[in-house]
C-alpha cells in the first residue's frame, strides 16, 4: 500500500482519495474514502471536487452505481416525459457510442476528462467500420450526457458537480447559410407534382411552413374553410418503424393562415378523397387524415419525403432525353420546402416574430439563428430606408415642438 499524500494514495491498482465529511445528524466530521481511479491525477482531481461540495454542504455520498445501468434508469423515467421519437434517439445514442466506451464505469468515477477522451475517440472512429463521426453526433452524444449527468445532481444526488458542464465539447460545425429554392423553382416542382394525388401536400407544405409529421398528423375539421386557416394539433413520427402521434415539436398547438389558392387546391383534394371513398367502398379506413393512400389508411413519413426525390430526379432525368429540362431542379428535401416558406416571408418584409410564430418556433430567437443569413441580406438596405423616411419628414411643415400639444 501507498503513503497518503494530501488525501491521495495508490491502494494496489488503484488511486484513492480520503477527505473529512461533518455528518449532518450527529455533527461528527468522519473520514471518507472513494477509491477505484485508474490514475493519480483522476483521483486528485475527484478529491478537489468532494472537498468544494464538503465545505458547501453538498458532499455526495459513495455510490457503485455505473454509468449503463443510470442511464438505463434514467431513460426509463423519462419514457413519459419526452417524445417516444425523441427518446428513441435518446437510447441509440446511448446504445450505440457511450455504453460501449464508459458504461462500465462507476458513474462517479466519470471526469471531465473522461469525457473529453470520449468526445475525442467517437471523432477519430466512432462511426460504422471504425470511420470518423460527425461533430454533429459527438454533440448530440453530450447533450444527452450533459442532460443525464445534470438529473444526477440535482434530482438524484448522485453526483456533487456534473462532469460533463467542463468537458471540453468539440467545436460545432459551422453551417453555411441554407441554399434555398427560387420561388420559380418552387412553382417548376408544384407543377410537376400537380398530377399526383399526394399534390395538395406539397402545396401545403410550401405555403403554411408546417413541418412533415404536422401535416400527416391532420384531420379535415382541422381546416377552418372560412378563415381560412390550419389548426396544427399534433404531429407524426416514426419510432422503431412504427408510425406514433404526438405533441408538435413544441407542445403547442398553433393556427396558420392560407391563401386562396391553397385552399382551392385542399377543396380539390376533398373532393379526389370522397370519389376514393366511393370506389373503395367497405374496404376504406375511415381515419379522418387529410392526407392518406387510395384506402384511408394515414401516410407514413418516409413515403412523402422519398416521392419528393424521386420526382425531381424523374424531371431532371426523363427517360426521353429530348425533354431534358434547360434548367433542372436543384436537389431538396421535403424540409426545405419549410426553409423557401420562411426565407421568403424574411425577404419580403415580414417581421421575424410573427414568421416564428408560424414555423411554430417557441422563441423568435430560433428563427435569428436558423435564418440569420437571411436577415442580414435584408438589413443591408435599412440604412438607406431609414435616410428615406428622414427626408420625407423634412418636406413636411415644421410647426414647431409646441404644435404636437395642442389637441386637434
Amino acid at each position: 500500500m501507498g503513503k497518503l499524500k494530501d488525501g491521495v494514495m495508490k491502494r494496489g491498482k488503484t488511486w484513492s482519495y480520503v477527505i473529512r465529511v461533518i455528518d449532518p445528524e450527529t455533527g461528527v466530521s468522519k473520514p471518507k474514502w472513494v477509491g477505484g481511479f485508474a490514475e493519480e491525477d483522476d483521483a486528485k482531481e475527484a478529491r478537489d471536487e468532494a472537498r468544494r461540495a464538503a465545505r458547501r454542504g453538498e458532499y455526495v455520498d459513495r455510490n457503485a452505481i455505473t454509468v449503463a445501468e443510470f442511464l438505463g434508469d434514467w431513460l426509463d423515467a423519462h419514457s413519459l416525459e419526452v417524445k417516444p421519437r425523441t427518446l428513441d434517439g435518446y437510447r441509440y445514442l446511448v446504445r450505440q457510442y457511450i455504453s460501449p466506451r464508459i458504461g462500465h464505469m462507476r458513474l462517479q468515477a466519470v471526469r471531465p476528462s473522461t469525457l473529453s477522451g470520449l468526445y475525442r475517440e467517437l471523432l477519430a472512429g466512432g462511426g460504422r467500420g471504425g470511420a470518423a463521426l460527425s461533430r454533429r453526433t459527438v454533440d448530440f452524444v453530450h447533450a444527452v450526457l450533459r442532460k443525464a449527468f445534470n438529473d444526477a445532481v440535482r434530482s438524484d444526488q448522485l453526483l456533487a458537480s456534473n462532469p460533463a458542464e467542463r468537458a471540453k465539447r468539440p467545436r460545432r460545425e459551422q453551417r453555411g447559410p441554407i441554399e434555398v429554392w427560387t420561388g420559380e423553382e418552387l412553382r417548376r416542382f408544384l407543377d410537376v407534382m400537380s398530377e399526383h394525388r399526394l399534390f395538395a401536400f406539397y402545396r401545403l407544405a410550401a405555403y403554411s411552413g408546417a413541418r412533415r409529421g404536422e401535416l400527416l398528423n391532420l384531420r379535415w375539421p382541422d381546416i377552418d374553410w372560412n378563415a381560412p386557416a390550419v389548426r396544427i394539433r399534433g404531429s407524426v413520427g416514426m419510432v422503431a418503424g412504427e408510425r406514433i402521434e404526438g405533441t408538435t415539436k413544441g407542445g403547442r398547438e398553433r393556427v396558420v393562415s392560407l391563401d386562396a389558392g391553397t385552399v382551392e387546391v385542399l377543396r380539390a383534394h376533398r373532393r379526389q378523397q370522397l370519389a376514393d371513398i366511393d370506389v373503395a367502398g367497405a374496404a376504406w379506413l375511415d381515419s379522418g387524415h387529410v392526407f392518406t393512400n387510395g384506402l384511408g389508411r394515414p401516410i407514413y413519413p418516409d413515403s412523402v419525403s422519398q416521392l419528393m426525390a424521386k420526382s425531381i430526379k424523374a424531371y431532371n432525368q426523363p427517360e426521353d432525353s429530348a425533354l431534358r429540362p434547360t434548367h433542372p431542379l436543384p436537389h431538396a428535401r421535403l424540409h426545405d420546402l419549410r426553409h423557401v416558406h420562411a426565407t421568403m416571408l424574411l425577404v419580403a418584409g415580414v417581421p421575424v416574430h410573427v414568421v416564428a410564430d408560424r414555423l411554430g418556433h417557441a422563441d423568435p430567437a430560433v428563427t435569428l439563428r436558423v435564418y440569420a443569413h437571411v436577415i442580414r441580406q435584408h438589413a443591408a438596405g435599412i440604412a438607406d430606408v431609414f435616410a428615406a423616411a428622414v427626408d420625407e419628414s423634412n418636406d413636411e411643415p415644421d410647426e414647431g415642438p409646441a404644435a404636437a400639444l395642442v389637441p386637434s
